[in-house]
């Protein structure tokens, strides 16, 4: 498929979230045509595709280090610069970019196909249930805690409750408590 193709297809997708991975498949696309890498899909959309649209979020949070090159996509296909988002308003999709990395090298990535040859890849699973641990131990987000409980119970067999406790520990999180008591929970 093609890009006007592809963006049709956006426009004819229903559902918000198969919408915003089929667009950072575009940008995905797009962008390795370039000889560059992939972004991260982060944030809500990547709590949204965890929790099969549970959560839902109006935008796309992506992790990309060469702004340059991600800006020059974006405006490629539509998008326009409005404060910190990039917005498409035939679409009606914005995307943010509030990081240029996931935080540590070992961060896990999803590899997510969306179609024949089109994926987007987003945060792994471990490293969301960290940030939103974090975003409900100190920002008090009650949904973010609800989500981490869903997150857990769903996906508990699957986690790599080693490297999630690693990362509850270190020092700028220093969630460890909380999350084995939600293991605690999520195993009843």
């Amino acid at each position: 498929m093609n890009t006007t193709e592809i963006l049709g297809k956006i426009k004819r997708t229903e559902s918000p979230l198969k919408r915003q991975l089929l667009m950072v498949a575009l940008i995905t696309n797009l962008l390795e045509q370039k000889g560059k890498g992939a972004p991260i899909v982060i944030g809500g959309c990547a709590l949204s595709y965890y929790t099969r649209e549970v959560y839902f979020t109006a935008d796309i949070d992506l992790a990309y280090a060469d702004r340059e090159a991600l800006d020059a996509v974006l405006k490629e296909i539509g998008f326009k610069k409005q404060g910190r988002y990039w917005t498409n308003e035939e679409l009606k999709i914005a995307i943010e970019v509030p990081a240029s990395v996931l935080a540590g090298e070992d961060s896990p990535v999803e590899n997510v196909e969306i179609e024949d040859n089109l994926y987007c890849r987003i945060i792994g699973i471990e490293d969301l249930i960290i940030d939103r641990l974090n975003a409900c131990k100190y920002w008090k987000s009650e949904i973010d805690g609800e989500m981490v409980e869903l997150l857990l119970k769903r996906y508990a067999k699957e986690l790599d409750w080693g490297y999630l406790e690693k990362k509850a520990a270190m020092p700028e999180n220093n969630t460890k408590a909380e999350l084995l008591e939600l293991k605690k929970k999520a195993e009843q």
